[in-house]
């Protein structure tokens, strides 16, 4: 699922996301849980402010951003 992300320069100089739209839903981003990064896409593992963990991907080539994987906050 495509996505619009505002990013900021991650510790690497990289795009890291930092608030991402899913339609007109704004979530922001809590924590960078883990990254991946490699020549053409970098992963985000990340804790949103909803409190559900999302990966991101971001293609280099593009700039594109897209949702890879959702998961619901265990009550």
């Amino acid at each position: 699922m495509e996505i619009h992300v505002e990013s900021r320069p991650g510790p690497w100089g990289d795009p890291e996301p930092n608030v991402f739209y899913i339609g007109s839903r704004r979530i922001g981003v809590v924590d960078v849980i883990d990254r991946w990064l490699a020549t053409e896409h970098g992963y985000f593992k990340i804790t949103a402010d909803d409190g559900d963990v999302y990966i991101l991907r971001h293609d280099s080539r593009t700039q594109l951003w897209e949702l890879t994987l959702f998961q619901r906050e265990q009550h």
